[in-house]
Formats: structure tokens, C-alpha cells, sequence
């Protein structure tokens, strides 16, 4: 099983090598001339906030290339999550989960706030980690609002594969004792869990969830991995490798419903660094794509999004893939 030699090449999110020809340029009609599909907004309901690309890891294959060093999202704080809070209220809008990404979010300053705030408010969180040492620093915090909040807090924690090897060659020396050691402590103090792995080329989503089920079980975590909400599999992605355009007809052709979509049901508040305020954009895998970004509130982002990029292909309709939980 440890033999397993992972094909990793960078995301290059922020800056991807184009494409041939003219694919993912117009955000009206295909490179062939045929009407690019779109997605309307079906209802709100699970809202990302981005609590700064900083992390304490630099990973080949991160999609929003989060460091030690990179800071181009800067951390969200407390405040202005609560604008977007009240603007839910205001709107009446149906959110229903509020989603917690970086960077690591716990690196963030004002962390326990971004997740108690909402908890207040009757929704539910759910907090995306690699739970190494930032997590350690908030533990106590954490088990308080547990002790409040319950099952109506989930934290998702990052395994990229069922090996330390994958895992290592991925995330870093050393960084596989830790993950199963944060993922330990959570389960043991019975935090409602879930896990966020991939799926390699060459390797079937069934013979992966075979493997984090071992993997659970050695463990002794009563986490099912054929649960799809339990074990969230995200597909590779590399924005180099050509990938067909996403048409109107091929709804049609691949059985597709586009509300099924995250952008049908979801949007991502980030703060650039430099920013006097926040942004909403379309989708947590493009937050610094500007023909992605929606405007400065919820009310300015509830319209259609057009599949103008090749992680709407490859990661949403052909991936089949959401970062929501359920």
C-alpha cells in the first residue's frame, strides 16, 4: 500500500499556465463558439468565509497557494464576519452552514469568534484544518464551544491519502504523526468529525475509501468512509491539463443538474490584503480570479455564475466534487 507513488504538480491557481488555443476566455461562448453553461443561484446555502491564506504548511498541490509567507488574503476578522451575519438576517436568506477555510484557519487571531458567532445565531460551522499546532493553541477554546454547541460544529481535517507517504510527499516531513495525532484528539474528545481526502490518477474512488477505512479503523474512528459527508474525496486538479469547456448542452449529455453545483448554493467572503473591505466571490477554488468576484456583499452576489474557468470543469461538473458538507 505504501508503495503508491503520488502524481503531484502544482495548481497553479493564481497563475495558471493557459490553455491552447482561446478555452476558459470568453465568458459568454466556448473556444468553439458554443454558449458556455452557467449556473444560477438556487439559494444560499452555505457561506465560506477565507480567514487569511496564511498557514503553517506550504503544500505542492494547494489551490490557493497558502505559506508561511503568503498573506494575500488577510485574516477576516470577527466584525466583518458579522456583517455578512446580519446581512443573512436582513435578507432572510436560507443559509444554513457557515464554512471556515484559509490558509489554516486557526492561525487566525480572532478564530474562536469566527466560529462562536455564528453558532450563536443558530447556524451551523464547519471548520477545514490540517489540526497540527495551531490547533493545539486553541484547544481549551474549542472544547468550550463544544460543550455548548455540540454536533452543530464540525471540523474537517486535511488527510491527502491513506499513507504517510502520500501524505508526507504532499504536506511535509512529519506531517502525518501530526495530522493523525490532531484527528485523535478530536475523536477522543468526541468533536463531530470528517475527513478531506483526494483521489490520485490511476486510484478509483472505491479503492480509496477502502484504504481510509483501514486507516479509520486502525485508528479506532467511528468514521465511515463510504459516507460521503463523513469522507469528502476532491478530484486532482491542475489548472495546466486540458480540460473540455463546459457547454449548455452538456447538461444534457452528462445528466447534470447545475443546481447541483457549489456556486448554485454557496459563495466565499475574502479580504485581499490591502483592501479597505471585503468581497464575496463565486466559489471557494477561485479567490483571486477578478472575473469571479461578485461585489462587496451577499445582495450583489446572488446572481448566475458563468463555468469560465477549468476548475468548473474539471473539479464541479466533471469532478462531481463540493467542498460544502453536505
Amino acid at each position: 500500500m505504501d508503495q503508491i507513488v503520488p502524481k503531484l504538480s502544482p495548481f497553479m491557481a493564481a497563475h495558471p499556465t493557459p490553455l491552447a488555443g482561446a478555452k476558459f476566455h470568453d465568458p459568454h461562448l466556448t473556444a468553439k463558439g458554443e454558449m458556455r453553461a452557467s449556473v444560477d443561484m438556487a439559494g444560499l446555502k452555505t457561506l465560506w468565509f477565507n480567514t487569511g491564506t496564511l498557514c503553517n504548511l506550504t503544500c505542492l498541490n494547494c489551490y490557493i497557494e497558502s505559506s508561511p509567507t503568503n498573506d494575500a488574503l488577510s485574516y477576516l476578522t470577527a466584525a466583518e464576519a458579522l456583517a455578512y451575519l446580519d446581512e443573512i438576517a436582513a435578507l432572510n436568506l436560507p443559509v444554513e452552514e457557515i464554512g471556515l477555510t484559509g490558509g489554516e484557519p486557526f492561525m487566525n487571531p480572532d478564530i474562536l469568534s469566527l466560529i462562536a458567532v455564528p453558532l450563536q445565531r443558530g447556524l451551523k460551522v464547519l471548520v477545514l484544518t490540517n489540526a497540527m499546532k495551531p490547533m493545539d493553541h486553541r484547544k481549551d477554546g474549542l472544547l468550550a464551544l463544544k460543550a455548548q454547541y455540540g454536533d452543530r460544529l464540525t471540523l474537517r481535517v486535511s488527510l491527502d491519502h491513506y499513507t504517510g507517504l502520500v501524505h508526507e510527499a504532499e504536506r511535509g516531513v512529519g506531517t502525518w504523526a501530526k495530522a493523525l495525532e490532531g484527528l485523535h484528539w478530536l475523536a477522543v474528545q468526541g468533536f463531530n468529525l470528517a475527513v478531506a481526502g483526494r483521489t490520485l490518477d490511476g486510484e478509483g474512488a472505491e479503492e480509496a475509501r477502502a484504504g481510509y477505512q483501514a486507516l479509520f479503523e486502525g485508528m479506532g474512528l467511528a468514521l465511515d468512509a463510504s459516507n460521503p459527508a463523513a469522507l469528502v474525496l476532491f478530484p486532482e486538479m491542475d489548472a495546466r491539463v486540458d480540460v473540455p469547456e463546459i457547454t449548455t448542452a452538456c447538461w444534457g449529455i452528462l445528466h447534470k443538474d447545475p443546481a447541483d453545483l457549489m456556486c448554485a448554493s454557496s459563495r466565499m467572503v475574502v479580504k485581499r490584503r490591502g483592501a479597505d473591505r471585503p468581497a464575496v466571490v463565486a466559489c471557494t477554488l477561485l479567490p483571486y480570479d477578478p472575473q469571479f468576484e461578485l461585489g462587496p456583499d451577499l445582495a450583489s452576489s446572488l446572481g448566475s455564475v458563468k463555468l469560465n474557468h477549468p476548475h468548473c470543469a474539471k473539479f464541479c461538473v466533471l469532478g462531481g466534487a463540493s467542498c460544502s458538507a453536505g
